[in-house]
């Protein structure tokens, strides 16, 4: 049975976490899901290592909250950092989903966005595990997570 991580933070305004379970849980079978939650996003990078390490995930979401000041763009940086550096430590995929308090206009935008973002990147996780090859039918098409699709560009 594979194990599927859910690390996401307290400092989020959103539960991505309880989204994610739910899509999760309506996708299919044959996985379980272990939650860990900590303070912040610079925390998320330590959490999804032990995830795969100590609780055996084969995949690992990290959802985060950053805030709309300059210092939270920063820390965010820092933590998709840490989050690379985890995967490439681990050789197993941590799917980073961040939705930073400015991509919204207001709350219910961000409500909206942070509950959508968390539930397509969850069938992205499921489809990692269980179904590669539909994502490699979906490459070059524009998918966005959380608004709207840009569809493909084409040549000429």
């Amino acid at each position: 049975m594979k194990i599927i991580g859910i690390a996401d933070t307290t400092f989020a305004r959103y539960d991505m976490g309880h989204s994610a379970i739910d899509e999760l849980q309506h996708a299919g079978t044959g996985f379980r899901i272990i939650r860990y939650t900590v303070p912040g996003v610079k925390d998320l990078p330590v959490a999804c290592k032990k995830l795969i390490e100590e609780q055996n995930c084969d995949i690992v979401m990290a959802l985060g909250m950053p805030g709309p000041m300059q210092k939270d763009k920063m820390c965010a940086h820092e933590a998709s950092t840490g989050l690379i550096r985890a995967q490439l430590m681990t050789n197993k995929h941590i799917i980073e989903v961040f939705v930073h308090e400015d991509e919204a206009k207001d709350d219910d935008e961000l409500a909206f966005l942070a509950d959508s973002r968390a539930r397509e990147h969850a069938l992205n996780v499921y489809d990692l595990l269980f179904r590669p090859d539909s994502l490699t039918k979906r490459a070059g098409t524009g998918l966005r997570q959380g608004f709207a699709d840009k569809g493909p560009v084409r040549y000429r």
